[in-house]
């Protein structure tokens, strides 16, 4: 911890078609395109057992959000009630930590290529998780 709060490394960064977040789906199974995820060279070795076909949770550091909101009218909807963002999946909140659920189609070295992924190109990976059965 340092004083200013936790220090958090990306380990790669997302290469994406999604450039525009007005443009970009809002979940990934919304028709988000398959993306890659690079990852830097010294996390080779984590990458070692991913497998085409497993699901996995990929946490990113929503770069472009805001970290003033504290509440939203969801998915922009005006008609919709004022919604603190907790209660919500916005990218603009206090910490803009994203949480995909992806499936790997292949793994070519320190690139991973995965399906319904909706963060912009270029968004920081912070780390990657499997999912566990009987996880939503």
């Amino acid at each position: 911890m340092t004083a200013d709060g936790y220090a958090l490394r990306p380990v790669g960064r997302v290469e994406s078609p999604l450039t525009d977040p007005e443009l970009a789906p809002r979940q990934g199974d919304e028709g988000a395109p398959p993306a890659w995820l690079v990852f830097a060279d010294p996390y080779a070795p984590a990458l070692r057992d991913l497998r085409p076909g497993a699901d996995v949770l990929v946490l990113t550091w929503l770069d472009r959000a805001r970290r003033d909101v504290l509440a939203v009218h969801p998915r922009g909807d005006r008609t919709r009630p004022l919604t603190g963002v907790f209660a919500t999946r916005s990218p603009h909140r206090p910490n803009p930590i994203g949480l995909h659920r992806v499936r790997v189609l292949a793994v070519d070295g320190v690139r991973v290529r995965v399906a319904d992924l909706e963060a912009l190109d270029g968004t920081p990976v912070l780390d990657v998780k499997p999912v566990l059965d009987g996880e939503r």
